[in-house]
């Protein structure tokens, strides 16, 4: 049973999961709300928020539809790669609903989880301490919110990036 809906689904308690494509927190949310929604049935909902580049003010003043759709395109790409670095593509045994929403994180996400019976799962980069969004969240929601913390790099491999120079990411013939 894995498919994707591009509509809100109508039953009860689903699992809202915030992907921002680019951290490994995210990607740890996105893998523990899978799990999640596989093992009590419900529908997985990731949420990409994003927002215009150049902001919001300068939008509303000049408002533009083909750059809005441009950007709305950007975001349902960051969310399609998120899920192909996180499972090669969609997770197994569960339904998915993708929405890019053009919002602020927090505000996003507790909108979308507006049920009691949905849970919210959220990223916490450098710790569980830490976080905007986890902060908003769990003053906001009006359901239970999951925070699922980084997975930790391992030490070697944080040297070896602070010694690493540009040239060694250089792509060689």
């Amino acid at each position: 049973m894995n498919g994707e809906r591009d509509e809100e689904t109508a039953g009860p308690g689903r699992v809202v999961v915030g992907v921002s494509g680019d951290s490994l927190a995210s990607l740890a949310a996105l893998r523990v709300a899978a799990r999640e929604a596989r093992r009590s049935g419900r529908v997985l909902v990731a949420v990409l928020a994003w927002e215009p580049p150049e902001g919001e003010a300068l939008y509303l003043r000049h408002p533009d539809p083909a750059w809005a759709a441009h950007w709305r395109g950007v975001a349902r790409g960051r969310l399609a790669g998120a899920f192909d670095e996180a499972f090669g593509g969609g997770p197994p045994g569960v339904v998915v609903e993708r929405r890019p929403v053009w919002d602020r994180p927090g505000p996003a996400l507790c909108r979308v989880a507006s049920r009691p019976e949905d849970l919210l799962v959220v990223g916490a980069r450098g710790g569980w301490w830490r976080g905007r969004v986890r902060r908003y969240a769990e003053a906001r929601a009006v359901c239970p919110v999951l925070v699922v913390p980084a997975p930790p790099v391992p030490v070697a491999l944080r040297r070896a990036l602070r010694r690493a120079r540009p040239v060694d990411f250089a792509v060689r013939p």
